[in-house]
């Protein structure tokens, strides 16, 4: 297979990245288009990869994977997190196909599964145990059904919210960091008069799991959040083993997850995200597209690159969609 030599000058010095010059067997230069190939590239520091539809943003990662272990850094060491399992594996294979097996040693999956990992861990930190159960959304609601059956809220005269409702109340507040008492008003306001009995449900529901050695799929996230923020030794940990950390659709990650990437990424700051600013969709889950927005302040100094070259579209729809994008606020 045909070598390609990086010059010196295209390195950036750092421990496990040497500036010495490395032999590629990709041709990254002419494989990306020069928006794609600053982003694959871009090893050292925060960087934020702004990519719309269809400009090669699966590929862009992919081939950023395949980079950073022909640089030599250790697969074990590269962090890869995305929306869905599916999407980790899928970017994980077409980069080992790219370059080699070594790709699949990267750590890759979702927010969640992440947070499992680690709490699997160091669970006894936050008084849990590590054997502690996942409540999925169903399972989740039936505790909510019990403990609203126990405290007599389903005998009154006047309608009681049912055990779904009251479910995503609690999940909602989580993922927006907002209170229950917020979200009851705002978004369920004709089951305001049951406020007192709401916030009474929500704090045995918080003391059912805790006692039963359960969470559901909000706590993973708050409880590694907490992990993370409130001990040095498991945030120095993480952030030792992981140097090099990849977010894929970050406009649809909510603020504990913008918090995790940010305590692990404290310490080396060699973090890049992806996403685009014209397409957060998932609002109602929590996320928010301040997390985007906001990150070079969050990371001063950090690298913007911009993908633009469509390959899905035609000119005619790409016309369309970028007025409709100009005359959209924020």
């Amino acid at each position: 297979m045909k070598k390609y030599t990086l010059k010196k000058a295209d390195l950036q010095k750092e421990d496990d990245v040497s500036a010495r010059q490395t032999r590629f067997t990709i041709d990254y230069r002419n494989q990306l288009n020069p928006a794609q190939y600053e982003a694959v590239t871009a090893v050292q520091g925060p960087s934020l990869i702004v990519a719309g539809a269809g400009t090669g943003k699966t590929r862009t990662i992919t081939f950023r994977v395949a980079y950073l272990v022909e640089l030599g850094v250790k697969p074990e060491s590269i962090l890869l997190l995305t929306f869905t399992r599916r999407a980790a594996q899928e970017m994980l294979r077409r980069a080992s196909i790219l370059l080699d097996s070594r790709c699949e040693k990267v750590a890759g999956g979702t927010f969640h599964s992440f947070a499992n990992m680690v709490l699997r861990q160091y669970a006894p930190l936050i008084r849990f145990e590590s054997t502690f159960t996942i409540l999925d959304q169903g399972d989740a609601e039936d505790v909510v059904n019990l403990l609203r059956t126990r405290m007599k809220f389903d005998t009154r005269e006047r309608r009681f919210p049912r055990k779904q409702t009251l479910f995503e109340i609690f999940s909602k507040s989580v993922n927006t960091h907002q209170t229950v008492k917020h979200v009851l008003k705002e978004e369920f306001p004709h089951y305001e008069d049951f406020l007192e009995e709401v916030l009474a449900l929500h704090k045995a529901y918080t003391a059912y799991k805790a006692g039963h050695n359960l969470m559901d799929y909000d706590d993973l996230l708050l409880h590694c959040r907490t992990l993370l923020r409130d001990h040095d030794q498991v945030r120095n940990t993480l952030s030792e083993r992981y140097k090099y950390i990849m977010v894929d659709e970050y406009q649809d990650t909510n603020r504990i997850q913008a918090e995790i990437v940010q305590l692990l990424a404290a310490r080396h700051r060699n973090i890049m995200v992806v996403g685009d600013d014209s397409q957060s969709i998932y609002s109602f889950r929590g996320a928010t597209i301040r997390n985007i927005l906001d990150f070079p302040e969050t990371f001063p100094g950090c690298g913007i690159i911009t993908l633009e070259e469509n390959y899905r579209s035609t000119q005619p729809i790409l016309n369309l969609t970028n007025e409709i994008l100009r005359r959209a606020r924020d």
